[in-house]
């Protein structure tokens, strides 16, 4: 508050009275009172406190509002669900509440931040974008808000940013998006957007971020989505997006981001060959055809890469070797052949490799021995024909995740698995040839999440030392001749999340010890030679019956009653 000899002393060039500026701002505009006030009135619990402060006719002194210190109006509302208290404490807050209409009487509003309160509901008053010209800020993320977006909102000429992600809007895209030329940053993903996008939308030639995932869009990418030349963020994931990838996306030089992933894409990869700053792709669960492209090996800032989940053809490029800067790539569930390339070694900063369920050949080229970073490192079901483990994969110094599933490994459970240079975390080798018992050296792979060994010619008991893997959340042992009874000390692997022991020769009754597993959420014990009761309690008696079919002698919940 400023003093009266403050006041006195200060005169403004335009010949304004200082004290009369500062009489503006301790009062409040009527319609700004009028509006706030109905806002107020429409929000039943504000958990952080700020709209307490809201009495009296000062509003450009309650929280969250700030006022232009000339004129005295409003011109920001911030009061978002995540802020930082003047104590430097973050705090996350809620509002349950709707947005009143009357917001729109505020009408030198630049930005309105009513972002994740969560239980904020209502609709965008239709009257937007002719009540609020100056609005250059609309952040209504993480709510409940509903309804369509009102197409008088393309009139806000000024806006620059417009965040209405998570949420519950519906419906089609104004026709006219176009209109908003200022507009930088638009994210609108997680609500239930349909229809086609505008062909408007590409006007926007100042927009630098373009999030829409997670709708459910139909029709085409715009054939001149290349006209984004600013465009540094580009998702249109997860939607139901159809036709081919336009040739003009390569003409987005500024992009760093791209996700067209989980639509119903066709046709061929562009050339993907001028966009020097792209760091991620994802162009997986579409329907692609044809060859990765050499020009991919132009794309030197690429951190992350996935084209999984299509049906690309033909061999994998060496040119991928120039992707220096590469640290994921997904290639899996396509119908790639050949070799993988001499090049991929170059990938010095390469941490996950995924290529499963392709027509890859043999034989792995050592040069991926040189893959000091790789911690992921998945081959499954394709035609390499391993016969085993090579020595070099295990010396990998940071390799964690081994998936070698339908390789046709032969012969017992490899040895030098248990001197791997770092700690295995997830091991498959599920559909090979393996025979033999499971070794007790299992039981020293302590870091071991995920093991299995499914499908495979294994015989002999499940050894007792495997109860020292504390951390097992996977035991995958189906299809194979195991034998004996299930180990009562099985139930001290208390971090169990899934036992899958079908299709074995296992016999004998269900320990009540099984009962132990607290965090069990998927049993699998059919077809073996059970018998007995089953143990009566949580979380047995909760599996489906299927768990336990085509074990004859068994009986009890969730099968029927024990004959007396």
């Amino acid at each position: 508050m400023y003093t009266c000899n403050l006041v006195l002393s200060l005169w403004r060039s335009t010949d304004t009275p200082v004290f009369t500026l500062i009489a503006a701002a301790e009062k409040c505009h009527p319609n700004d009172l009028k509006g706030l006030i109905s806002f107020k009135t429409g929000i039943f619990s504000d958990t952080s406190g700020r709209l307490d402060t809201w009495i009296g006719r000062s509003c450009c002194e309650w929280d969250g509002i700030t006022c232009d210190n000339r004129t005295g109006r409003v011109t920001q509302i911030n009061l978002p669900g995540f802020y930082t208290s003047s104590d430097d404490t973050p705090l996350q807050t809620s509002m349950i509440g709707y947005i009143s209409p009357s917001i729109t009487l505020l009408a030198s509003l630049e930005a309105i931040d009513l972002s994740g309160l969560v239980g904020l509901t209502g609709e965008i008053p239709p009257s937007i974008g002719f009540r609020l010209p100056n609005l250059k800020k609309l952040s209504l993320w993480g709510n409940r808000i509903e309804g369509t977006l009102a197409e008088s909102i393309c009139e806000l000429s000024k806006l620059e940013e417009l965040y209405l992600y998570e949420n519950r809007f519906f419906g089609s895209l104004p026709g006219n998006l176009g209109k908003l030329k200022s507009l930088k940053m638009l994210d609108l993903h997680s609500n239930r957007f349909s229809g086609f996008l505008p062909e408007t939308i590409t006007n926007l030639t100042n927009l630098e971020r373009f999030c829409i995932q997670n709708n459910f869009l139909t029709g085409e990418i715009p054939g001149n989505i290349g006209d984004f030349q600013g465009l540094k963020e580009l998702d249109l994931s997860n939607n139901s997006l159809t036709g081919k990838i336009p040739a003009s996306i390569n003409k987005l030089k500024a992009v760093s981001v791209i996700y067209l992933n989980n639509n119903q894409l066709v046709g061929k990869i562009p050339f993907f060959n001028q966009m020097s700053t792209l760091g991620f792709l994802r162009l997986n669960d579409n329907k692609l055809t044809g060859k990765i492209p050499n020009s991919f090996g132009y794309l030197i800032s690429l951190q992350r890469v996935s084209l999984a989940y299509n049906e690309l053809t033909g061999p994998i490029p060496s040119s991928l070797g120039n992707l220096r800067s590469l640290t994921e790539m997904y290639l899996n569930g396509n119908k790639l052949s050949g070799q993988l390339p001499r090049s991929i070694g170059r990938l010095s900063n390469l941490l996950m490799l995924r290529v499963s369920n392709n027509m890859i050949e043999g034989p792995l080229p050592r040069d991926m021995a040189f893959l000091e970073n790789l911690q992921t490192l998945d081959l499954s079901f394709n035609r390499i024909n391993l016969s085993s483990v090579p020595d070099w994969l295990l010396k990998l110094p940071s390799i964690s995740r081994i998936f070698l599933a339908g390789c046709k490994i032969q012969g017992e459970i490899p040895g030098n698995l248990v001197s791997t240079s770092s700690s295995l975390q997830e091991l498959d080798l599920s559909d090979n040839n393996l025979t033999g018992q499971i070794p007790g050296w299992i039981g020293r792979l302590t870091e071991l999440y995920s093991l299995n060994l499914s499908a495979n010619f294994l015989v002999g008991e499940i050894p007792n030392p495997i109860t020292n893997l504390a951390r097992l959340g996977i035991l995958d042992l189906h299809s194979n001749k195991l034998e004996g009874g299930l180990p009562p000390s099985l139930a001290n692997v208390s971090s169990l999340e899934r036992l899958k022991l079908q299709k074995n020769h296992f016999t004998g009754k269900i320990p009540n010890v099984f009962l132990n597993f607290k965090n069990l959420q998927e049993l699998d014990l059919s077809d073996n030679f059970l018998e007995g009761k089953i143990p009566f309690g949580k979380p047995l008696i909760d599996f489906p019956r299927e768990s336990y079919l085509g074990n004859k002698g068994l009986c009890g919940l969730p099968l029927e009653p024990c004959r007396p």
